[in-house]
Order: structure tokens, then sequence, then C-alpha cells
């Protein structure tokens, strides 16, 4: 007999069909896609090196030899923000892995540890009282500007939104009678979390991270600009405004096209986040 019956879609399957369906989603995809080939390809596709300085040609506006201008020492913009979005991203990557080990690891312990709840979340709320630019600051007060230690704070302030959520998460799953028959059958705890809880939470888990990517380049942009976090010569977006700053009347360009790059990168981020809360939402069909 010939078996007619179809295969159910895999779960990730049906995902990313809605994800796909998701024209907003897909229009922030592209954006980020765009910048991240760039970033990556930077040190082939710059016109001109990173640091080259040309006193002859500074201040210069934007051009065929230099689509977006130079700055105060004759540098390329062009060029910079290609590199520097190898730096800008990566400490997105960098802070959002860690703020996310981090965060969940403490959110599932909130949730099934009843003992350790109040410690922790009562810490969270101390960090939570701040905001997180504040909080970020007197992190890098205590640590000292640069950029290791800006990750470092963005990293703290971030650790909050995601240990609330996955507790939440946590709590309205560990009472379900699936969890329940496991513990019964006398698994161990940390196999019930990672096979049995953790899996289960992945969703909000995932549009948080997307949604938090954008922030943390945003809030280490912030600090740079606030001279706390990258330090000049070194093209990071936020730094590359902060300089920019002082030649606004002469030199518009050196901090308008940093200043939107920034915009796009983080609009891409959101914009993906939102597609993908709505298509890991088990209400979307």
């Amino acid at each position: 007999m010939v078996n007619n019956k179809i295969r159910p879609e895999s779960y990730w399957k049906v995902i990313g069909k809605r994800l796909g369906r998701n024209k907003t989603a897909m229009g922030g995809a592209v954006i980020l896609l765009i910048f991240i080939v760039a970033s990556l390809l930077a040190p082939w596709i710059a016109p001109h090196p990173v640091d080259l300085m040309n006193f002859d040609n500074r201040l210069a506006p934007p051009s065929a030899t230099n689509l977006l201008g130079t700055d105060d020492f004759g540098r390329d913009i062009f060029s910079r923000l290609l590199h520097g979005g190898r730096i800008s991203l990566m400490m997105g990557l960098i802070t959002v892995v860690l703020s996310t080990v981090i965060g969940v690891t403490l959110g599932i312990v909130a949730g099934y540890y009843r003992r350790v709840d109040m410690f922790i979340m009562q810490g969270m709320d101390i960090l939570m009282s701040l905001p997180a630019l504040l909080l970020a600051i007197a992190v890098i007060a205590v640590l000292g500007p640069g950029l290791t230690n800006a990750m470092i704070a963005v990293v703290i302030a971030v650790i909050p939104s995601y240990v609330r959520i996955v507790r939440s998460a946590v709590l309205s799953i560990r009472e379900k009678e699936y969890i329940e028959a496991v513990r019964a059958l006398g698994i161990r705890d940390w196999k019930i979390l990672l096979k049995h809880i953790l899996p289960n939470i992945l969703s909000p888990i995932i549009v948080l991270s997307t949604i938090q990517f954008g922030v943390s380049i945003l809030a280490a942009a912030a600090l740079s600009f606030l001279g706390l976090g990258a330090q000049p010569p070194m093209p990071e977006w936020g730094a590359m405004v902060f300089v920019g700053k002082s030649f606004l009347s002469q030199a518009w360009w050196m901090s308008i096209f940093p200043g939107m790059t920034i915009m796009l990168v983080v609009l891409g981020f959101n914009l993906l986040g939102d597609g993908l809360r709505d298509a890991l939402d088990p209400k979307t069909r």
C-alpha cells in the first residue's frame, strides 16, 4: 500500500514561513543583512584605509572621491563607517550573548526555585530602579571608560529585562502536568530545566534578544558619545558622532552619517524583533 499521509511541517519551518510573509520583518532583515555584509567585507570594499590622514582634504564634503566626506583629519568617513560597523556589531553580539546567558540562567533559577527567587528578584529590582543608561554610567564610573567596560556596563543594565521575562515564563510552566510527571519520575532538576523548560520558553528569549541587540548597540553608542565607551581614533559609530558634534556648523556629515547608520541598524533589529514576535505567537496562523 502507498502511504499517502502528509507529514506535518516542522515547527521552525512554519515559523520561517510566517516570518517570510511579514514584509516589515523582511525589510528589517534586509537592512541588517546589508550592514552585516558591508561590515564583514570592510577591508575589501572600503575605498580608503581606515586611518589614512590627508590634512589637505580635511572636512571635505561628500564627493565622488569621498562618498560621505572626510573628517577633521582628512580620513574618509565612509571607510570608517564600514570598519566601525565591525566594532559596533561585535559589541552588540557580545553584550547580547553575555546578557542572555546570565539573564536566562538567573531567570530560570528564580522561577523554578522559590527559595532563591526573592533574593534574585530583589537584586533585579535594585538594578531596574535606575534608568539603564544611568546605571551603565555608574558602572563605568567604577570600572573606568573604555570599550570593554562599556560592554560590561551594558550587560549589567540589560540583564534585569531577561530575568523578569524568563522568570515569568518559567512560573507559568513549572506547575504544568508534564513537568510534575517528569519530576515524579525522579529526573534531576538540571535535566528538567534544560530539556523540558528551556525549550518551551525559547520564543520570548529569541524575540527579546533580537530587540536587545539593537538596544545594546544604541546604548554602547550613547556611552561612546558621552566619552565613556570607545575612545577616538577608534572608528566606533558613537565615538564618530561624538567627534563630529564639534564640527556640526562646518561639516555636518561627520555626525549625521554615523547617526543615521546607528538609527538604521537599530530600526532593522526592532522591525525584525516585531516580526519574530508575531511569527512565534501561537495565536498567529
